[in-house]
Order: structure tokens, then C-alpha cells, then sequence
């Protein structure tokens, strides 16, 4: 099976860099990785000069015009992108474990979708974490303990802890999460309508659910290190919470505004990926 990441990034070249530097040395490596870039200036892409011309993983960067926080759009690029029969999403400022991909590979299921868990590196903590900070357990204790990470507990690997099915919407984080691409090409994937940060991952967990879909979780394996980052604006949390009462009120699993709008003129597009 193929795997695919997507990473979406916007303007942090230098935690992107780590994300990176963790995704090629993976245990298991995947066989492409899409940067997601919402429209960063060149200082990204001069950073992604060196990882584009990698011969053991395919790395490819999709950008788009900076018109404000879209998240979903450029992850939608991205799966149109992907090769991939399973997609995994890490954000652009989370340092996977090196077990990461591994550990999603192991863990995919049909009928499911997984969501990974995160170790949150605080702001004392995060210009100098690295790679190296995770191949190292002691390393990572020693974070612990000067309290420069929390949700700590899930430093710990446990390959043998056993995963649980759940259909709770509480505790979607779209930073560490794997799909099969057929499901979420059969919902249209991430809802473009819902633009400014905010509620798009619930969004559609909503209608993966309605879809048929139930959420796996494991809080001992692919786990990821999100570096701290000042708070995103939220002025668009208004709209976006009301798209997402509307997702929960309707039976629909299928958004308007989907990967449909980027392959309108191209619908051969979708036979390709189906």
C-alpha cells in the first residue's frame, strides 16, 4: 500500500524543515510526501530546494495565492496530488516519531479512519527540538520533567496496546490523522466553504461518520511532537461553527464545495483517482 503525506505549511520554513528531516528518517518510509504550502512567500521553497531532489522519497510541494487562511483548499490540492492509496495529514509543525509512518501503516483499516495523538513542545522548548529529541528517550524525558512538553504520557511507544473504535466527535485533531483517499474522495473531501482557521477537521469527521465510518485511536503509536505557535485569529470561528451545525443537522456525507471545485474543468481528474 502506498502512502502518501500531506503536510500543509504557511510561512514557518524552519519548522517545516524538522518535519521534514523526521519524515525521511522514518522507520518505514512513505512513498511520496506533499508540502501543502497556503501561500508562503520564497523562503520556503528555496528551503525545499534539497528535499525535492531526494531519490529514496518523492517530495512535492503544492502552493497556492495567500487570499487568507485556507486550509481546506490546499489540503484538497493535495489529495488531488496524492498517489497514494492511504493519506496521511501532519501539520507543518509537527515532528513525527520515527515510528510515525510505520505505526499508520499498521494501524489503517477499512471502514475506519485513524487519529494519532500529539506531544505538545511549549514555547521554551520548541526552537531547539529536533529529530534527535525523539530518538532518544531519555532525551525526551528530560523535557518532560523540565515540563517543556505536556500530553507526555504518549512519549511512551507501546506497539502492542490495542486500538479502540469510537464515533465521539470530541478530540479531532486534524494535525496527526490517516484516511483511505477512496473515503474521502466519496465525501468531496475538506469543506472549502470554511475558510479562516477553525472546525474544518470536525467538519468532516461529521460527515465521514455519516459516510459509514468509525474513528480509531491509539494513544501509544504514530504519534507527533507539535512545536508551540502563537494562537491562530479567529474571526472566521462564527461561520465555521455554524457550516459544521449544519453538517451535524443534515444527513448528507457528500460537501458542495469540495474536490469538486478544483477538477471542474479537468472531471477526468476524478475518474483517475477513484
Amino acid at each position: 500500500m502506498k502512502i502518501s503525506v500531506i503536510v500543509p505549511t504557511y510561512n514557518r520554513p524552519d519548522a517545516l524543515q524538522k518535519v521534514l528531516d523526521g519524515l525521511v528518517g522514518q522507520t518505514l518510509l512513505p512513498h511520496e510526501i506533499i508540502i501543502a504550502d497556503d501561500g508562503s512567500t520564497g523562503e520556503t521553497a528555496r528551503m525545499l530546494v534539497p528535499y525535492l531532489s531526494r531519490q529514496d522519497v518523492l517530495v512535492h510541494h503544492v502552493w497556492q495565492e495567500d487570499k487568507g487562511f485556507r486550509l481546506s483548499r490546499i489540503r484538497n490540492k493535495a489529495i488531488l496530488k496524492a498517489q497514494g492509496e492511504y493519506l496521511l495529514m501532519l501539520d507543518g509543525d509537527c515532528i513525527p516519531e520515527r515510528h510515525f509512518v510505520e505505526d499508520h501503516f499498521f494501524l489503517a483499516e477499512k471502514g475506519c479512519f485513524f487519529q494519532g495523538k500529539r506531544v505538545i513542545v511549549n514555547e521554551k522548548s520548541q526552537a531547539r527540538f529536533t529529530c534527535s529529541d525523539m530518538d532518544s528517550f531519555a532525551r525526551r524525558l528530560a523535557h518532560a520533567l523540565n515540563l517543556g512538553i505536556s500530553n507526555s504520557h504518549h512519549i511512551i511507544r507501546i506497539p502492542f496496546w490495542p486500538a479502540h473504535r469510537t464515533l465521539k466527535l470530541s478530540g479531532v485533531r486534524g494535525c496527526n490523522m490517516g484516511f483511505f483517499r477512496k473515503d474521502l474522495v466519496a465525501v468531496n473531501g475538506y469543506n472549502q466553504q470554511m475558510q479562516g482557521w477553525g472546525r474544518e477537521d470536525q467538519e468532516i469527521v461529521v460527515r465521514l461518520y455519516k459516510y459509514g465510518l468509525r474513528r480509531k485511536e491509539n494513544p501509544f503509536r504514530a504519534i507527533c511532537y507539535h512545536l508551540w505557535h502563537r494562537q491562530n485569529l479567529r474571526t472566521s470561528l462564527e461561520k465555521n461553527d455554524m457550516i459544521l451545525e449544519n453538517a451535524i443537522a443534515s444527513s448528507a456525507f457528500f460537501c458542495d464545495a469540495g474536490l469538486n471545485q478544483l477538477i471542474t474543468d479537468d472531471e477526468s481528474k476524478m475518474n483517475e483517482i477513484i
